[in-house]
């Protein structure tokens, strides 16, 4: 499987565990919702639901609405199906939401980890962001490297290039500071809140 088939799976999985959806609506939403998945198209997105239902993490039920059904008869078409998350779609979710693996850091997988985090266990959270952290650092690190080597021979339109992607990469830095920052204190929060009442 490749990563970004397995990051569609990974996502699908987390939008119909919200709710049970058909494939326009898990299309939007993904189109909508994770932008790393904007330029895909129902070529992409049923072969994957075929293979999630195939693995028993998703079953197929006809759609609820009655009109919807007879709208689809007297067109000629197909009625709307639903998926829906199994039990041990839901087990194989949570399994890989607790991955925390440098696969979870790079830009595609992050992006659709970061939309499942109001999921995702808080010492989860933080592995990721930490990781993702030190990914951008080390990239930030070969792109001065690299731009104090190359800065004689580029022109100006190219060393503008190569310092607004190092803008980019320095402000998402300054983003996950700040989220660590606020993980870490909400967890302080917690563990200092039933002590302070106890002192009252």
């Amino acid at each position: 499987m490749s990563r970004r088939s397995g990051i569609l799976e990974f996502a699908v999985l987390g939008l119909v565990r919200e709710s049970p959806m058909h494939g326009y609506e898990l299309r939007k939403r993904l189109n909508t919702s994770l932008g790393v998945f904007r330029a895909f198209s129902y070529g992409t997105l049923y072969p994957c639901l075929k293979t999630l239902v195939a693995n028993g993490w998703l079953i197929e039920e006809p759609g609820n609405a009655p009109e919807d059904a007879l709208a689809a008869s007297l067109a000629g078409r197909r009625a709307k199906i639903v998926y829906r998350l199994t039990a041990a779609g839901k087990e194989h979710f949570e399994e890989l939401l607790s991955h925390t693996g440098p696969e979870t850091w790079e830009d595609e997988s992050f992006a659709a980890r970061f939309a499942f985090f109001g999921q995702t266990e808080r010492d989860v959270r933080m592995r990721v962001l930490e990781g993702r952290r030190s990914r951008l650092e080390e990239r930030l690190e070969k792109m001065r490297a690299s731009l104090a080597r190359t800065r004689e021979r580029l022109d100006d339109y190219t060393l503008e290039l190569q310092r607004h992607g190092m803008e980019s990469v320095e402000r998402e830095v300054r983003w996950l500071n700040e989220l660590i920052e606020s993980e870490r204190a909400g967890r302080d929060r917690r563990r200092s809140g039933p002590s302070d009442e106890t002192e009252k």
